[in-house]
């Protein structure tokens, strides 16, 4: 099991955080997301500052994009990063795909499923010379001429990661993809009972083995060398959660724990704005079972307890405070354990 770190947002940042999480025994690899900034630009900055660690996005939102233009920058990054690149996609909700992004939305999974197809198609015309003609319901790619298409390189395309909640996701992810990403509001037996479960059948619809499917676990973490570092990371822990409780589409979690009934209060706490008492309110019991909590010797090894066995690798967010020498030590208590 190989242990990552979430990239922080500030683009700014980038090229020193990719560098001191790192080096020189530092994390396998990193992870950008998307949202206030361009994931690919924080990929290429991050390739660049971290020359020996794999370059992932987690995520980049597949549908305020065409296949064409994600397969034009996840082919160059892979080319960049000499095959260290890897191509997580995310579909988003549907008010930001329509109204942040201006882009239409309907059957995420069918379109998800399209998109992926779209995307392999123009990479085989670019690394396999296989004429183009794509046909799909909602993509269809069918003109490359030779100015357009980047030249064969020897790492070939990315492999692609879908990120995935619900079931039919899930289940596509296990027929389609290399490689699926957790969200971060999940437990180690919702990961185990239904996370793992649902890749699974998708895998074996598609005939393939369950090995195939590279699982990543997103985790939030909350980690210090005394209680008051703990206090303070706990705090950007629990606004994380409460945000993630308030909103629909993680409701199944809070049901698997029996505390679906917390959704609705949280839900009308945040239409009102009221972010800090969402977080205060979070069951504390709740923290402990969604995120890892403790001094670094205390995470590593509950990282290694919760997740061996059940994901590939970890993507780790501990939160843009969290000081060098407590990411080092929580990477040392991690491979001490794994190694134990």
């Amino acid at each position: 099991m190989r242990i990552d770190s979430l990239l922080p947002q500030e683009i700014d940042l980038s090229r020193s955080a990719a560098r001191t999480l790192t080096d020189p025994d530092g994390y396998d690899g990193l992870w950008i997301g998307e949202s206030a900034h361009d994931p690919w630009l924080q990929a290429l900055i991050a390739a660049e500052a971290a020359p020996r660690c794999e370059i992932g996005t987690a995520v980049v939102i597949a549908f305020a994009r065409s296949p064409m233009t994600v397969a034009h920058s996840a082919y160059d990054l892979a080319r960049y990063t000499q095959g260290r690149f890897v191509l997580g996609l995310g579909t988003q909700i549907k008010q930001h795909v329509e109204r942040r992004f201006s882009m239409p939305w309907s059957e995420p999974a069918l379109r998800m499923r399209e998109f992926v197809a779209a995307l392999r198609a123009i990479w085989a015309t670019w690394h396999d010379e296989v004429p183009l003609d794509f046909r799909g319901r909602f993509y269809t790619h069918n003109l490359m001429t030779p100015v357009f298409s980047p030249a064969r390189h020897q790492w070939g395309p990315p492999p692609v990661y879908l990120a995935a909640v619900g079931g039919a996701m899930l289940q596509l992810a296990g027929e389609v993809a290399d490689g699926m990403i957790t969200h971060p509001f999940h437990s180690r037996d919702y990961l185990q009972k239904v996370i793992v479960p649902q890749i699974g059948q998708g895998a074996a619809r598609a005939g393939r083995d369950m090995s195939e499917v590279a699982v990543v676990g997103s985790v939030l973490v909350a980690a210090g060398r005394d209680s008051a570092e703990v206090a303070r990371a706990t705090a950007g822990v629990r606004r994380w959660l409460s945000f993630y409780a308030s909103t629909p589409a993680y409701l199944p979690v809070l049901e698997f724990h029996g505390w679906g009934h917390i959704h609705e209060q949280q839900r009308a706490m945040s239409q009102q704005g009221a972010w800090d008492e969402m977080a205060k309110s979070l069951p504390g019991e709740l923290v402990d079972i969604l995120a890892v909590v403790g001094s670094p010797s205390e995470v590593g090894a509950e990282l290694v307890r919760r997740y061996e066995g059940g994901a590939t690798r970890l993507s780790l967010n501990l939160g843009p405070d969290t000081s060098p020498e407590v990411h080092r030590e929580v990477l040392a208590a991690f491979r001490t354990a794994l190694t134990a």
